[in-house]
Formats: structure tokens, sequence, C-alpha cells
């Protein structure tokens, strides 16, 4: 139950993410929207990988060696959620360092008043 709230929430994030960033002229709100759809698609990662009932994947003395395969959680999808999660940051801090330089140098952040690569 909860997984499935999960990966509706994620999928309501990714769509309120996807429609801010083709709704909004600012690019600050552009890269919040962003941001956004990236939030939900960790979510959504995560509920995929989320099985009720099962534990953490540590082998010890609580989860014997013979029926860990069916007791244990798969890392995998969490250690791609925490790579996502590592990009996503380095992504997102690269884009405001765009947005702080553009709007130095060009004094606006409304994409419609840029017409330097326009055709």
């Amino acid at each position: 139950m909860i997984a499935h709230i999960a990966m509706a929430a994620g999928f309501s994030l990714i769509l309120i993410g996807l429609y801010g960033a083709l709704t909004n002229r600012n690019i600050l709100r552009m890269i919040v929207a962003f941001t956004l759809a990236n939030t939900g698609v960790n979510l959504v990662l995560i509920s995929v990988g989320y099985i009720s009932g099962r534990t953490a994947p540590i082998l010890d003395s609580s989860v014997p060696l013979a029926d860990a395969s069916a007791r244990i959680i798969d890392p995998i999808p969490q250690a791609l959620v925490l790579t996502a999660i590592v990009i996503g940051v380095g992504v997102t801090a690269l884009m405001l360092a765009y947005a702080y330089k553009l709007h130095e140098s060009k004094g606006t952040l409304d994409i419609t008043k840029f017409q330097d690569l326009k055709w």
C-alpha cells in the first residue's frame, strides 16, 4: 500500500515539475521545477524497489544465510537513487551557477528577453 502511495506521489511530482518547467519563463523557477521532477523520479525508483515485510540487506545473526534471499531487500535501487541524488545536486548547482552568470551579464532571468541564439 505504501509503495503505491509513494509511486503516485512520485508521478505527481514529475508531472508538476514538467508542467512548471514548460510554463514558466523565469529561469530560477524552471530550475526549481526540474529539481522537483528529479525528486519525483527518485521517489518512483525507491517505491519500485520497496518490498513489504523484508529487512535491510545486512547479513548478521538476525538473518540467516540460508534464507537471506527471501528476507532481504535488493540494495541496487537504493544505491541508484543515492547516486541520482548526488548527480541531481551537482546538476542543480551547475544550473544555478549558469543562471547567476546569465543574470550578471544580461540583467534578467526572463527567457523571452534573450535573443542571442534565436534565428
